[in-house]
């Protein structure tokens, strides 16, 4: 059965990267067709009149997945950001990043393999703000018992069915009692009523960072609210090598998009130096995604057939310049290519 997922190539270097994770997905077998469509600032480039077309949306909800290229998000003034208004429009409400260790990429550690969840719909990231006087502003954050609740349950069924032994959740409720205070509630709720067999360990944030950086092994899932998720996140992906290691995902109960957590890097678009590898690594997360909610066992086998040869072209010193390596987008893509088949 061949299943239908919408590809949005995004800006800079998101058709150059995402030309290259099609290319990968037709040579290892994937039972795959795609739809082409638009956000960020190539949708305004099309002529359509917003960042995220109503034709984009339909198509998502249609086929209920996604593979999307980094999209442009202007600084301060300018558009708002195509990611936080996929997630709020869709109702993607869970964040998914898996951060591990690859053989081939150097960094201080080694072991590293752990999953960053995020709320992905409420807190400070909901948007608003006020301005109280021309001195003064106000950010509100927003936390809700139904979204604190959806999380908890989302990570730790996550961690139920990839057996995993921990779910740790980053909090700030000894000062923000209320927001915070209710994830910490709803969480524990969820754990002892639920998932007692999956230890839970509650970790004031700024604790759980420095932890995290002194030694990510002793860290399984790590469950967040959206603002700490997104900074986590980031500062676990330097752990292994960078944005350009991780792949990332957005998940609600009926669509999911998976995407390049990376930049658009206008600067060397079109210059054949784009890192595809995170956007293959989330394509290969769509692959598994698939196999479970579609019953896939070919999506299954070619998610294992790519996973394999990205690892060996990495192990065998195959890499683009940002992870030390020589080769440009398209080298390394027919590195990849070249190993489906070992």
């Amino acid at each position: 059965m061949v299943l239908t997922f919408v590809h949005i190539p995004g800006d800079g270097i998101g058709p150059e990267v995402s030309d290259a994770v099609l290319r990968v997905l037709a040579a290892a077998g994937a039972p795959l067709s795609h739809i082409c469509r638009q956000a960020g600032q190539a949708a305004l480039d099309a002529g359509a009149k917003d960042t995220l077309p109503e034709a984009t949306l339909s198509a998502i909800r249609e086929h209920h997945v996604a593979l999307k290229g980094p999209c442009t998000t202007p600084i301060a003034g300018g558009f708002g950001s195509v990611n936080v208004a996929l997630r709020k429009r869709l109702d993607l409400y869970a964040a998914v990043r898996p951060v591990r260790s690859l053989d081939g990429v150097k960094t201080r550690f080694d072991a590293v393999d752990l999953v960053v969840v995020r709320e992905n719909t409420e807190g400070l990231y909901s948007g608003i703000e006020n301005r109280i006087t021309e001195e003064v502003v106000v950010s509100m954050k927003v936390a809700t018992r139904n979204a604190c609740q959806r999380i908890a349950r989302w990570a730790f069924r996550y961690a139920s069915q990839r057996h995993r032994r921990k779910v740790s959740l980053f909090h700030k409720a000894n000062i923000m009692k209320l927001t915070d205070g209710m994830m910490l509630d709803e969480v524990r709720q969820v754990h002892d009523r639920e998932y007692p067999d999956i230890e839970l360990e509650p970790v004031i944030i700024d604790a759980g960072c420095m932890r995290l950086v002194k030694d990510p092994s002793v860290f399984d899932i790590v469950l967040c609210e959206n603002l700490y998720g997104d900074i986590v996140s980031d500062l676990s992906a330097g752990l292994v090598g960078g944005l350009g290691v991780t792949p990332g995902a957005n998940i609600g109960d009926e669509d999911a998009v998976f995407e390049a957590v990376h930049g658009s890097a206008p600067d060397i678009a079109g210059k054949d130096l784009a890192n595809p590898l995170a956007l293959l690594m989330s394509a290969t997360m769509m692959l598994n995604h698939l196999a479970e909610t579609r019953e896939s066992a070919a999506c299954r086998a070619a998610a294992a057939r790519i996973k394999r040869a990205y690892d060996a072209a990495l192990a065998a010193g195959q890499k683009t310049r940002d992870l030390g390596g020589t080769l440009g987008t398209r080298e390394f893509t027919e590195a990849v290519i070249a190993r489906l088949e070992e």
